[in-house]
């Protein structure tokens, strides 16, 4: 079981498609250690995914798969609490009350709806505008200390921030304010045909990410066709954006430092370094993708595991809730 005396952690992650190599090196690896200093709540967050218009069968198919993901790379459901979002009302609950303690300003200045505006201009919808506020009610229900996000993220903790600290002035000490947890490495892996873009699934050139599910034989070919540049020399710098984005992931998969990646392929050319990279991602990917697998094969086994969660979070969640409710000055009935 948590521990119940450590700082909490929350985090959560979109059920859109199999996870990429970005999203491994900059959030889910760092899941599973935090297991071990911290107490852990890990979602699937499938009510942010229809900000953008699913398809339901897909979206249900895309759920399993990342909760058996996460499962996979080492969350462990007797040490943290693994659920998904739409299963404990809480959240949408508690976001409506944080709604109406965020300021219209604030929304409208959050780089990702501006972004996320320009590539579906033809559904930009008012949770698109207000998800952040959602997001914030992930947090704060569960009085999360910490949230593991990439820097691309830090914004949605602040404003979780600003609305605890205008709640609890307004209502009394209420919510923990929580702090963004941003790993020093990794944070951002970059598109493999594009390395001054981030890596996205939602590429339309499937060589420019990596899927934690794709087989070896692909991963290894994605990593082959890799920009570069016409130099041949593995080194990091600012002008060798393709090849310091290769080091970065190579550092991250086998641990070693620049200086030891450069000594390592001095005089081999690119070819090798390539091929290199390839295999470390696939040594770990393959475990990792084998263990899934195994999971998504006994979904009644996965369900228990999923059931059992949303009910630990949804106790969390309403003994929050309640509080909230109480000092706005609802009607308690008992």
């Amino acid at each position: 079981m948590a521990d119940t005396t450590a700082k909490r952690v929350f985090s959560g992650i979109q059920p859109s498609g199999t996870f990429t190599l970005g999203n491994y090196v900059g959030a889910v690896r760092h899941w599973a250690p935090l297991q071990q200093q911290y107490d852990c709540l890990y979602s699937v967050v499938d009510l942010h995914a229809i900000t953008v218009r699913q398809e339901p069968a897909l979206l249900r198919r895309a759920t399993y798969e990342a909760a058996a993901l996460l499962l996979a790379t080492g969350i462990n459901p007797d040490k943290s609490i693994i659920f998904i979002q739409s299963h404990v009302p809480q959240h949408a609950e508690l976001a409506w009350v944080l709604a109406c303690n965020t300021m219209f300003g604030e929304l409208s200045r959050m780089t990702q709806f501006k972004d996320k505006s320009k590539k579906h201009v033809e559904n930009i919808n008012g949770g698109l505008f207000t998800y952040p506020v959602l997001m914030a009610a992930d947090i704060l229900l569960y009085n999360a200390d910490y949230v593991p996000v990439g820097a691309d993220q830090k914004q949605h903790v602040e404003l979780s921030r600003d609305v605890a600290q205008r709640f609890n002035n307004a209502y009394s000490d209420t919510f923990v304010v929580p702090a963004p947890l941003i790993s020093e490495q990794g944070a951002k892996v970059l598109s493999l045909q594009d390395p001054t873009a981030k890596m996205s699934k939602s590429d339309s050139n499937e060589n420019a990410y990596v899927s934690m599910t794709d087989a070896p034989e692909v991963i290894m070919r994605k990593f082959k066709r890799a920009v570069t540049d016409s130099e041949g020399t593995v080194r990091r710098a600012e002008d060798k954006p393709g090849v310091s984005n290769l080091m970065t992931i190579y550092g991250i998969m086998t641990g070693k430092d620049d200086a030891a990646i450069e000594k390592e392929f001095a005089g081999l050319g690119y070819g090798a370094f390539k091929e290199a990279v390839g295999q470390s991602v696939v040594d770990v990917f393959s475990p990792i993708n084998a263990e899934y697998t195994r999971i998504l094969n006994d979904k009644p086994a996965l369900e228990r595991i999923l059931k059992q969660g949303a009910e630990r979070a949804q106790a969390m969640a309403g003994r929050t809730l309640g509080k909230v409710y109480k000092k706005v000055g609802f009607v308690q009935i008992k």
